[in-house]
């Protein structure tokens, strides 16, 4: 008498399944998980740059930009930590 397990083997859907879960893991391994590199910093003088550049620079150091900075607030903390 064939037991569940021995049932889910026979499934073609459960061992295309796993295979796909296999697949996708050795893929994001090979890619090294990142699919989406971030960008990378802004170029020039902290002055010339944009208000969301001055807050991408400061959440890449872990520096928590608040939503409702000015970009003279962010300006000042860019040039703090340079």
């Amino acid at each position: 008498m064939p037991t569940p397990l021995d049932n889910a083997m026979r499934s073609k859907n459960a061992v295309l399944a796993f295979s796909g879960l296999v697949t996708a893991a050795v893929v994001w391994a090979m890619w090294g998980g990142d699919i989406f590199p971030a960008e990378a910093d802004p170029k020039g003088k902290p002055e010339d740059w944009t208000r969301g550049e001055l807050r991408r620079w400061l959440a890449a150091r872990n520096l928590h930009p608040q939503e409702n900075d000015t970009r003279e607030q962010l300006l000042e903390r860019v040039k703090a930590n340079m």
